[in-house]
């Protein structure tokens, strides 16, 4: 998404470019980073054209800006909306990435993309996230070209960040209207309010559509505290172990051992992946179904 006109000439001379987020607090619905870029030469006609904080404009404001932007020639915007499932694999998976490292894994990209269609960027303003000296330094490092500013409330400091807010506010808002629910459970509905934690409406709504099995409609994160709550009321679920498990993991008094006390805890990581690929202390269905654990392809 954003905009795709061929490269206009102004491209090819030193560019800035804003980069703002939508959507990193709620509990349903995407995040969204959106990046505005112009000739380093119209940085006094942005500062014209009245952006402001996203979050200080009434919607009707903002979708009239976006229009306008869309419109001006000399402006090029693009977006990263990250879905909801995506934020919550990335947070949950064994080896975990936190928020603010995809936060920045998505600015960078939108870095990379715009450069990579030829755009002479010389200067990024972006919204702090995380430590703002560190953020700086690692982005330097990455494009050591460009000249970071990195600062809090960048978004009520530089126009052309307050650009990118509304890009990013603007793309959100219309991801959530038009957000086509997958489940085809019966009286699902629309009323999830403002998609933040805090929000009542959003509460009820989280109440009302989580299931005791399946659990949250793909709109929201699970991986949020926001749903931890909920969990108590769902179902339990019980790997099936075979055999060796339990001769393994119980000692004859029935209580559980310890790791340590059945030599796992000092066993190689030969011993370890022998163990594992024989099937034992794995799920019957990995074992009854010949299945092995590849260490190389």
């Amino acid at each position: 998404m954003g905009s795709e006109a061929p490269l206009p000439k102004w491209a090819s001379t030193p560019c800035i470019m804003g980069i703002d987020e939508a959507g990193r607090g709620p509990v349903l619905g995407p995040m969204v980073y959106g990046c505005l870029y112009c000739a380093r030469s119209y940085q006094k006609t942005l500062a014209s054209l009245n952006f402001a904080d996203s979050k200080t404009l009434k919607e009707e404001k903002r979708e009239e800006l976006f229009e306008n932007l869309k419109a001006d020639e000399s402006i090029g915007w693009s977006v990263d909306v990250i879905d909801p499932r995506e934020l919550s694999a990335k947070m949950l998976k064994k080896n975990k990435v936190n928020l603010n490292e995809i936060s920045h894994d998505s600015a960078i990209g939108l870095i990379n993309r715009v450069l990579n269609m030829g755009v002479l960027l010389t200067e990024v303003y972006l919204d702090t996230v995380g430590d703002a000296d560190k953020y700086r330094i690692k982005l330097s490092e990455r494009f050591p070209s460009i000249k970071f500013v990195v600062a809090k409330k960048a978004d009520s400091l530089y126009p052309v960040v307050s650009g990118a807010s509304i890009v990013a506010k603007v793309t959100r808002d219309r991801a959530l209207r038009e957000w086509v629910l997958e489940e085809t459970s019966e009286n699902m509905h629309r009323s999830f309010g403002s998609g933040y934690p805090g929000d009542p409406e959003t509460k009820a709504w989280l109440a009302h559509h989580k299931h005791s099995i399946f659990g949250f409609p793909t709109l929201v994160r699970f991986s949020w505290g926001t749903c931890t709550s909920y969990y108590k009321d769902m179902v339990e679920v019980l790997w099936e172990s075979d055999k060796v498990d339990e001769d393994v993991g119980y000692g004859s008094s029935g209580k559980q051992l310890k790791l340590s006390n059945i030599g796992f805890g000092k066993a190689s990581k030969r011993k370890i992946e022998e163990i594992e690929s024989s099937g034992k202390g794995r799920c019957k269905f990995f074992h009854s179904r010949k299945l092995e654990q590849l260490t190389h392809f």
